[in-house]
């Protein structure tokens, strides 16, 4: 169905969607205070009118955008985990459960305006406490995604963590997010932040996660 023929709520959809994925990259590039509503516009193909016919201001765009960016990682690991469920990685056995956890927490793995995006929202949600409270929710709601997958890993493939699953999923995307901003800060393509970021998690992985047991 071409977009002039998609119902009302459809289109809606559609523009939010666009003025969205362009606000990531404006905030990304320039930051939050420097990102104009018509830098956005221009980006999205739109005019102010389209705008705020679906934001009421460039806050209310940062903070959907924020939410949705939350929520994407959530699912990315979560198809991960899906991925690996039908390929049977996670039936225990040979699997090698250190390998399986690495390969679900890869997947936040992200290029360099990820990372740029992630840190903007950070930095402003530390001066603004509305956005503080929405931020730290969502971060709890991946905190609690992680940490069922840590949980089913590892009683499936016999895995015994140093710590309660909770905390080992809250090391690991420390650990994560750690790294990810570490390799933008070295200019690292994103092959290499890929790599970079996963022998990190490895390196923590040993510390908190026991091979399985016999």
């Amino acid at each position: 169905m071409s977009e002039s023929m998609a119902s009302p709520s459809r289109r809606r959809e559609a523009t939010r969607q666009k003025l969205l994925d362009a606000a990531a990259q404006v905030f990304a590039e320039v930051g939050l205070d420097a990102a104009s509503v018509e830098e956005v516009c221009e980006r999205a193909g739109f005019t102010r009118g389209a705008f705020y016919s679906n934001f009421e201001s460039k806050d209310e765009l940062f903070l959907e955008l924020a939410g949705r960016v939350s929520l994407s990682r959530v699912e990315a690991v979560r198809a991960r985990v899906r991925a690996l469920e039908q390929d049977g990685a996670l039936n225990g056995g040979e699997t090698n459960a250190l390998q399986v956890i690495q390969q679900v927490l890869d997947t936040t793995a992200s290029d360099r305006l990820s990372v740029l995006l992630m840190s903007e929202i950070r930095i402003n949600a530390l001066r603004n406490p509305g956005l503080a409270a929405a931020s730290l929710a969502q971060e709890d709601e991946l905190l609690v995604s992680v940490t069922q997958i840590v949980d089913d890993i590892s009683r499936a493939s016999n895995l015994v963590c140093a710590l309660p699953a909770a905390d080992v999923a809250r090391v690991m995307l420390t650990t994560w997010e750690s790294a990810s901003v570490r390799a933008v800060m070295a200019g690292l393509n994103h092959t290499q932040m890929r790599e970079f970021v996963s022998a990190e998690l490895a390196i923590v992985a040993q510390l908190v996660i026991r091979p399985p047991q016999s």
